[in-house]
This record gives structure tokens, C-alpha cells and sequence, in this order.
């Protein structure tokens, strides 16, 4: 038996990674990363087995961001030539909706730039949020960015399911990412929407210049905010962002990042997020030997692998996409955790 097997059987008894364990994940050998996930894999078969849920983003407001954020190509900072609209209104986020529904996406993501919402924009969300659930019944997950209690509440009322907001980083390394905001900004955000009793979702950008305990941070500080959901993106450097051109990653690597959450993170929805086609590139298929979830489609200002492609991916691996009904029974769960534990 390999190490890593070995590491997964310690993992699903109960045990965590150590610190030492984690790093060695990062460093473990390239000829040796298809037993790193044959372990990696043991863990994601035991709580999700072959299934995968797939994710959409609508990006519901875009650029005129005052935040200053080095990644960002709708940051106040940036000079890349995006699109900048203000909030659509609530036909175009239902029109949304039906198209995640007729390619049997289970979650729905409203994502608005921004420092965070205006009452104005929850209103919006909030509407469009009843309508989608009353036709579509889509999980819905928001991501408007600092968000107040009554806000969370607001949404949560509405009938919104998951609420968004990433870590990004480690909080060593944030400063060096923005300071427009702290660390404990995003962090409070979390924590605000898990007591409003939605279900929290923080992920990470790999690839700004972290070291491989920051990575270990990162992986680590999510366990502890006990976030449902955890989106993986890799940087996909946009040209006129403070990151142009940083192009630190390989395919290798970024599957040794996946492994490394799923170890760290077992019983989570990890998903394989932004950057993936740019970085995975043809090694797309193995992130989901520890993934267990994927976005489909375009993301907020960069392109996504056709749609077609990622459903014969998933075909070709013999993986399921999880059904509307099994979505909504992990949601009950999800929901029933969040009053039992605010």
C-alpha cells in the first residue's frame, strides 16, 4: 500500500494531515502524483462517490469596483478592456436560470463585483431569487461581496441557499494581494452568512506568489470556518492587472493543490474553479479524482472550456452529474447543519 493510501485510511478514520504531510503533498514527486490521487480519490469515492455537481456563474454586475485587488480585472486598479454594467435586472438573472436549468446545472451563482451590496442590489437578488426558486428550484448561491447581517438575512428570507465569499489567500500573504480590505473582512463575511443560516462557500487563487505553507494556510483556515463549498481557482494572469503575466503554475501542481484539499478537507465540496482550462490544460480530467465539483461555462471576464467538452469529460471518466433531486437533498442537510450550528 502506498503512502498515500495509507494517509487516506488515517484521513477517513478521523485523523488530520500534519503540517509536515501537507507540505509533502505540495513537494510530492511528478512521477509519483497518479498515486497521490489514487489516494486523493479514496476520500472523495467515500463521501461523494463518481459524483459531480456542476456550477454556473451569471455575472450579474460587472467591473466599476473600488476595491484594489492585484487579480482582479474589474479592480479599480486594472486597465484590462472589460465589459463595466451595472446590476441586470431580474429577467436577465431569471433568464439565467433557465439556461443553467436546461443543462441541468444544480447551482445557480449570482456573482456582482463590488465592494459589497447596496440594499438596492439585494433587493434585485432577492426578487429574481423567488421567481428562479418558484421555477426552477436551482440552488442559489450569491456572491455580492462584504455583506451586512441584515442583508445575509434579507437573502436568506429570499430564498437564497449558499453565499460566496473567498478567502483568496493566506492571511500572511493577503497584503500583498489588497489592501483595500483585511483578511478578517472576508473572513467576518463568512461568518456572517453562516449565522444568517445560509451555507457557506470560501475558496482560494492559487498561483499570487504564495509559498507552499500559504497554500497549507489556506486549505487549513477554510477547516476551520467549516465552509461548505470550497472553489480551487488557479490565477489565470489578465493582462493589465497588477499579476500580468505571473505564470507560476504547472499541471502537475495544480493537482497536487486538489489533492491537498481534499486531504485537509475530506467530507467538502471542493470545486476544480477559475483557471482551470488555462492551468489543468490537458490534465483537466485527473483534478476530478479529488474534485467533486466543476463550473460550467464562461466565469466573470475570462472564457470557460465549451460546454460540451466538460460534459464528455465527465463521460468519458465515468463519472454522474448529481441530479436536481440528490442536490436538494444534500442542501436539507446542508440547511439542518446551519441551525444546529450557528
Amino acid at each position: 500500500m502506498t503512502k498515500w493510501m495509507k494517509l487516506a485510511e488515517r484521513v477517513l478514520d478521523g485523523e488530520e494531515v500534519t503540517t509536515s504531510e501537507a507540505i509533502s503533498i505540495l513537494e510530492c514527486p511528478d512521477d509519483d502524483v497518479l498515486l497521490l490521487m489514487h489516494g486523493a480519490f479514496k476520500i472523495r469515492k467515500y463521501y461523494y462517490g463518481k459524483k459531480v455537481k456542476l456550477n454556473m456563474i451569471i455575472n450579474a454586475k460587472s467591473g466599476l469596483c473600488p476595491e484594489n485587488c492585484g487579480y482582479c480585472s474589474q479592480s479599480s486598479i486594472s486597465t484590462a478592456p472589460i465589459e463595466s454594467y451595472i446590476m441586470i435586472n431580474k429577467d436577465k438573472l431569471v433568464e439565467g436560470a433557465k439556461r443553467a436549468h436546461s443543462l441541468n446545472i444544480g447551482t445557480y451563482c449570482i456573482v456582482a463585483s463590488g465592494r459589497g451590496p447596496s440594499n438596492r442590489d439585494v433587493d434585485q437578488v432577492s426578487e429574481a431569487v423567488k421567481e428562479i426558486k418558484e421555477s426552477y428550484g436551482l440552488k442559489v448561491c450569491a456572491c455580492l461581496g462584504l455583506l451586512k447581517p441584515e442583508q445575509a438575512e434579507r437573502l436568506k428570507e429570499a430564498g437564497v441557499d449558499r453565499y460566496n465569499h473567498n478567502i483568496n489567500t493566506s492571511e500572511s500573504n493577503h497584503p500583498n494581494i489588497t489592501t483595500s480590505h483585511t483578511y478578517d473582512d472576508r473572513v467576518n463575511t463568512v461568518k456572517t452568512a453562516k449565522s444568517s443560516g445560509l451555507s457557506p462557500c470560501s475558496g482560494v487563487i492559487v498561483g499570487m506568489r504564495e509559498t507552499k505553507q500559504d497554500v497549507v494556510d489556506m486549505a487549513r483556515s477554510l477547516k476551520v470556518l467549516d465552509a461548505d463549498s470550497i472553489p480551487v481557482n488557479f490565477l489565470h494572469a489578465i493582462d493589465g492587472t497588477p499579476l500580468e503575466g505571473v505564470k507560476e503554475l504547472t499541471p502537475l501542481y495544480c493537482l497536487k493543490v486538489l489533492a491537498l484539499f481534499r486531504f485537509i478537507n475530506p467530507t467538502k465540496e471542493i470545486r476544480i474553479s477559475g483557471g482551470r482550462e488555462v492551468n489543468l490544460r490537458s490534465l483537466q480530467p485527473l483534478g476530478l479524482y479529488a474534485a467533486n465539483s466543476i463550473f460550467v461555462g464562461d466565469y466573470l471576464t475570462t472564457t470557460g472550456q465549451e460546454e460540451n467538452k466538460d460534459y464528455k469529460m465527465l463521460l468519458d471518466l465515468g463519472f454522474e452529474i448529481e441530479s436536481v433531486e440528490e442536490m436538494k437533498a444534500g442542501l436539507a442537510v446542508e440547511n439542518d447543519k446551519s441551525v444546529r450550528q450557528p
